[in-house]
């Protein structure tokens, strides 16, 4: 399969200046716990960064997102992603959007299978596709991270690798705000080292 071929299948990958490698998106629209959650007050869903800005301002990138959604019943979808991911050292599932059900999920553990020699990370607030998994059985190069629902809401402990946001108040471990909204050298997110990364509420 060559990478136009891929692309088509999957419809493509997004690249931003923050990540230190390329990441997978869906309509933030979709996400299944996320689109209740945004008409919650004080959720992290709510004012979500994917429901504004230059993901509603231009047509074309809102698009994009839907064609990725649509594509994720491809047949070829897994190999396709393999084609697209496995040159890249890192990798991020859902910069927006969600896992959609539990053969969703089997199919990245499945892309992340074939692709050794890439680090995957993928954040999430569907609690309701990890309760029944055993950590151990999550490939060993994707980490995912439980997101808690609300801001300043502690870590949930049913699983072991978490994110949270915290408000003003608190002081965030994710150093990218200091740093031009960049990654940087950090690779917290990715490290099962890290228990817990904290946002600051944006």
């Amino acid at each position: 399969m060559k990478v136009k071929e891929a692309k088509e299948i999957t419809g493509g990958l997004t690249y931003t200046t923050k990540m230190p490698g390329p990441s997978f998106n869906t309509p933030a629209q979709r996400c299944v716990t996320g689109s209740k959650l945004r008409n919650i007050k004080n959720s992290v869903c709510n004012g979500c960064y994917a429901l504004k800005g230059n993901y509603v301002r231009f047509p074309k990138v809102g698009e994009a997102l839907e064609r990725r959604f649509q594509k994720l019943q491809a047949p070829s979808w897994v190999p396709a992603m393999v084609i697209l991911i496995s040159k890249h050292k890192y990798f991020r599932w859902h910069d927006a959007g969600d896992i959609q059900d539990a053969v969703h999920l089997q199919k990245i553990f499945r892309v992340c299978e074939l692709t050794p020699e890439t680090e995957h990370w993928m954040p999430t607030r569907e609690a309701q596709f990890l309760k029944d998994i055993d950590p151990a059985t999550v490939p060993k190069n994707l980490l995912i991270r439980m997101s808690s629902h609300m801001v300043d809401q502690p870590p949930v402990k049913f699983w072991p690798w978490t994110s949270t946001v915290i408000s003003g108040q608190g002081v965030a471990s994710c150093p990218a705000p200091k740093q031009n909204n960049s990654c940087g050298s950090c690779r917290a997110c990715w490290d099962r080292k890290i228990p817990n990364v904290s946002y600051g509420k944006h």
